[in-house]
């Protein structure tokens, strides 16, 4: 898979990883793409499982399905297979 990312996008997240090395504030990631595959992360853990901090992410961004599957925790990624 690839993704597009708006150029104004990547100048505020490079700007977020400098104020953060200026800070001296630990931080993992180092560049743009591991930024981005953080967030992305957070939103996949945010959906997964309801009672984590990363689920206020998920429903600030109006991505919870208002239906019982998106309420139970799932051990793994994706539609449960039966």
């Amino acid at each position: 898979m690839q993704i597009e990312i708006n150029d104004d996008i990547i100048k505020e997240f490079e700007y977020i990883i400098k104020l953060k090395n200026e800070a001296g504030t630990p931080f993992l990631m180092n560049d743009v793409p591991a930024l981005i595959n953080h967030v992305l992360f957070s939103i996949a853990e945010g959906s997964r499982c309801p009672g984590s901090w990363e689920r206020s992410i998920v429903q600030s961004l109006g991505l919870i399905a208002d239906c019982d599957a998106h309420y139970q925790h799932r051990h793994c990624y994706g539609e449960i297979q039966l």
